[in-house]
Parts: C-alpha cells; sequence; structure tokens
C-alpha cells in the first residue's frame, strides 16, 4: 500500500518515526511540518508559496500546516499517490472537542476531503511519559481494514491510552464533548511589552459512556469514525422562528 504518512508535531517527532518504522514493509512517503504545528486545526496556506525541503529519502519538510501537507502534496507537489494517509502518531490525545483545534485531525479531514482515506491517530501520556509503541502496533495491525471501512464522508480518529498492559482492545467509539479549564497568563517583559500565555488544565468531568473518553479512560482503544461535513443538529424550524420575532 502507498502511504503518505504526515502530523503536526513536526518531521522530527519521535510519533512519526515510530510510525515510519511499523509501516516499512509499504511503500512510504513523509511529508510533515518542518517545525511543531499543533492546535493548529484545518488552516490551509492560500496567499503565500509553501517550501518542500528535502529531509531524507522520500521525506519532505513542509513549511505549511498539516492540511498543507497533504492538499499540497496530492495536488502534485511530489511525485506521489496515496492510498491512505495517516497522520500521527501525536504526542497527547485528540478527544472528541479537540478535534476542532487538532491539526493531526485536520491532515486526516484534508485526505478524506480529496477522497483518500484519512487516518489520524494520538497517544495518550502518562506522568508525562509516552510510548509509542502500542499506537503504532495498533496502526499497522489493522490498517488495512481500516482502509476497506472507510467512508467517503467521513475520517477515522484513533486514540490509544498508555499501554500499561501488553494487548490493548479497542471500541468504536463517538467523540465526546469536552469543557477546557482555559487561563491567560500575563507577563510584562524588560522591552516593555506585555506578552500573554495560554494555559490551564485537562478537562476532568466524567466522560459519557461510549464516548472516545470513556474508551481511553477504561484503557481501551478508541476508534471513532467522524463525519466530514457540517451538521445541523439545531432545531431550524424553532431557530427561524426566534429569529423573526
Amino acid at each position: 500500500m502507498k502511504i503518505l504518512l504526515t502530523n503536526d508535531d513536526g518531521i522530527e517527532s519521535p510519533g512519526l518515526k515510530s510510525l515510519e518504522e511499523a509501516l516499512r514493509e509499504h511503500e512510504l512517503c513523509v511529508v510533515a511540518p518542518d517545525g511543531e504545528r499543533s492546535g493548529s486545526s484545518h488552516r490551509i496556506t492560500l496567499k503565500a508559496p509553501v517550501k518542500f525541503a528535502e529531509a531524507g529519502p522520500g521525506r519532505y519538510a513542509c513549511s505549511g500546516t498539516p492540511a498543507d501537507c497533504v492538499l499540497y502534496s496530492v495536488h502534485g507537489a511530489i511525485d506521489f499517490s496515496p492510498d491512505v494517509v495517516v497522520s500521527g502518531i501525536n504526542i497527547g490525545p485528540n478527544l472528541g472537542t479537540d478535534l476542532i483545534y487538532s491539526g493531526t485531525a485536520a491532515a486526516a479531514r484534508q485526505a478524506a476531503f480529496m477522497g483518500i482515506p484519512g487516518i489520524a491517530v494520538s497517544q495518550l501520556l502518562k506522568e508525562n511519559r509516552i510510548d509509542y509503541s502500542a499506537a503504532a502496533a495498533f496502526i499497522a495491525d489493522t490498517l488495512e481494514k481500516l482502509v476497506k471501512v472507510w467512508d467517503e464522508d467521513h475520517f477515522i480518529n484513533i486514540n490509544v491510552p498508555y499501554p500499561d498492559q501488553d494487548l490493548l482492545e479497542y471500541e468504536i467509539t463517538y467523540p465526546s464533548r469536552r469543557i477546557y479549564h482555559d487561563t491567560v497568563e500575563s507577563y510584562t517583559a524588560p522591552d516593555g511589552h506585555t506578552y500573554h500565555f495560554l494555559n490551564g488544565t485537562f478537562p476532568d468531568a466524567e466522560p459519557v459512556q461510549g464516548s472516545d473518553w470513556d474508551a481511553v479512560k477504561r484503557n481501551r482503544i478508541s476508534v471513532s469514525p467522524i463525519y466530514l461535513h457540517p451538521v445541523p443538529e439545531y432545531d431550524m424550524v424553532k431557530f427561524g422562528e426566534r429569529l423573526r420575532q
């Protein structure tokens, strides 16, 4: 299988290299950002050039975003036509609401927009420790099945708990709703300017049964099919009536 690998943590990320090693029997091409792009969401570059710099055989460091890596590659920036795009392994989770912000998820979403199976994979940390072996092994073992069941209106989002045991089972889940506890810290520098830093803590509420967050808290791999298109769940008739009042 021809696999395009990317991520949002950058071309030198150990998670990406773990994927390369696990999938080495396939035909690989790596196009990843030239630096960290965490939280870049689905931003694409429209009014500036995007540079692809060779970073080894079949490896390219892209000056753009994770979505750019897929968009520009598939449209001909490199001579490679992937059967599937795998984005990751992300450092930390991409659960539920995280998908709105995630560059890792955006790369998989962009692939699906272009008619190519897109898979995002993320690895949870434990006490600031991370072990990519379980996530890499799961992708290597299940990739062909994931490609077969992929639907063109979806991408697949996978979250792997910290591997406290040798064999992790997986569950099919839906994305959770997570409430963030964000804070902004301000610092006045010697140059007289005030700089602001986003900080906060991870969501700590109990997850809803059947969600991706629930699965990983129970030490299960979460596999979620994510619909590509915005869906109006709100009662549009009721909304229209309220608007016209």
